[in-house]
């Protein structure tokens, strides 16, 4: 029997969606017919994921989805409407396959966005919504991998030869989805220490000396660990960027917790008391006013005004470290993504 070959390629294009029904004179042709409808949907939501682990608008990630999903519904509307080719089970495997990834669509990937919405509130939530997302991601990527294997056994069956290319979607998915999993393991080592810093100023903006003390003790104990984690992490293909990035995070930390916020609590115990003060001798009368008491309220504007502008300083090196910092972590991870995930 003659054989066929056909060449397939991952840079495809929506065909259009027009319902009228169509008929297949050869194996081949069914096939190309198929996979460019099926490939060109996969490709789209794998995309559409790595979009969901970056976007900062959970609006136009959910307005994707939705979009998304009518490409799918018109995808599987025109497969369903052609007419099949030797029978109808290669064209149910395939309807099949795209109705589970419709599934995650409105389900997995759906649940993950409300997931994303208070994921940096804890650690739990952001661990919780990273796993789901990793495990709907490795849905997507068995899918496809199902869907590969009967489309070459439909080929097989029909003496169709396909010359298979490294660009081939399923192995970047494979790819893609170890990349994530280096990348996320080291984003929730970082992710466990930054959120005490999170709470930190959250105390600091209450003013509330006791909480300080105590959160800036966390998180130069969480920061500490975390280098110590960080010695056992493997690297992706000897990239050490990430580690490095972090492990910078973490030093800042350290010194944030241990040498910069005593300077922040020691203004906040002066304020307190030149407020108490301030307090008292605004409430007696002038008469009444002690030569004590006034000399006490002139050497403690002395101290405050000194206080306040330690206070200024020191916040704002803080923001600047800290801005220089995050942006050098972001720029880092955006930069090991871009180096190793496939692309298009």
């Amino acid at each position: 029997m003659k054989k066929f070959t056909l060449i397939t390629s991952l840079v495809l294009v929506f065909v259009s969606s027009t319902l009228t029904a169509q008929n297949f004179k050869t194996a081949s042709e069914y096939l190309d017919f198929v996979g460019k409808e099926q490939q060109a949907v996969t490709k789209s939501m794998w995309k559409y994921t790595k979009a969901v682990a970056h976007s900062k608008s959970d609006r136009s990630i959910d307005g994707k989805r939705k979009n998304l999903l009518k490409t799918v519904d018109r995808a599987i509307a025109k497969i369903q409407k052609a007419n099949g080719f030797d029978g109808d089970d290669y064209k149910n495997k395939v309807l099949k396959h795209m109705t589970f990834n419709k599934n995650l669509l409105n389900h997995d990937y759906a649940k993950i966005i409300d997931m994303k919405e208070v994921a940096e509130q804890s650690y739990d939530a952001m661990e919780a919504y990273i796993l789901a997302q990793e495990m709907a991601d490795k849905k997507m990527e068995e899918s496809q991998q199902d869907y590969e294997k009967d489309f070459y056994e439909f080929a097989a069956k029909h003496n169709i030869n396909i010359i298979e290319s490294e660009s081939d979607l399923g192995k970047k998915m494979k790819i893609s989805n170890e990349v994530f999993e280096h990348y996320n393991d080291l984003y929730l080592t970082y992710f466990k220490v930054y959120i005490n810093e999170v709470y930190l100023w959250e105390a600091v903006e209450s003013n509330d000396v006791s909480a300080i003390q105590q959160n800036a003790n966390a998180l130069s104990a969480a920061a500490k660990e975390g280098l110590e984690v960080l010695k056992t992490k493997t690297t992706y293909k000897n990239d050490t960027s990430i580690i490095n990035a972090t492990k910078k995070a973490f030093e800042f930390f350290i010194d944030e917790s241990e040498n910069q916020i005593p300077k922040i609590t020691e203004f906040l115990i002066i304020n307190e008391d030149f407020e108490k003060i301030k307090t008292t001798l605004e409430q007696t009368s002038e008469r009444k006013r002690t030569k004590e008491q006034v000399d006490n309220y002139n050497k403690k504007v002395k101290s405050i005004n000194k206080a306040v502008k330690t206070y200024n300083k020191v916040n704002a090196d803080l923001n600047t470290k800290r801005q220089n910092i995050i942006n050098g972590l972001n720029n880092t991870n955006a930069n090991f993504l871009s180096k190793h995930i496939p692309k298009d």
